[in-house]
């Protein structure tokens, strides 16, 4: 349940991270930081879809491993962008709210596969 959840909540945040991107290149001329923010948005998906195919539960943990760190990484690059004022509250809101979400998921799963309560 909770792995078919990551899956659409990865992929709804690399949308997400892809429409932030948009803006940030075309309104805002936001080079460097946006392509920081797009690398590692919309890594997390592609890593938890690398985990449906894990060679064994160390692989999927490990997969899963990095796509926390990638989510966590994006969570960065959205309050440093917020910070320097190059988008608003409601921009990083819409997006860092989902990065919250599958920060929560991740942690979770990552828990219960290691048998941490």
């Amino acid at each position: 349940m909770k792995e078919n959840m990551i899956k659409q909540k990865s992929f709804e945040l690399a949308m997400r991270t892809i429409e932030l991107y948009k803006v940030l290149q075309s309104e805002k001329k936001e080079f460097i930081l946006s392509k920081q923010l797009l690398k590692s948005g919309t890594s997390v998906g592609a890593m938890v879809r690398e985990s449906e195919h894990a060679e064994s539960k160390a692989d999927f943990i490990h997969k899963l491993s990095v796509a926390l760190k990638e989510s966590n990484e994006t969570q960065y690059w959205l309050e440093l962008l917020k910070a320097s004022n190059i988008i608003d509250q409601d921009l990083f809101q819409q997006v860092h709210s989902e990065t919250t979400q599958v920060t929560s998921i991740l942690v979770s799963i990552l828990k219960s596969m290691k048998g941490i309560k």
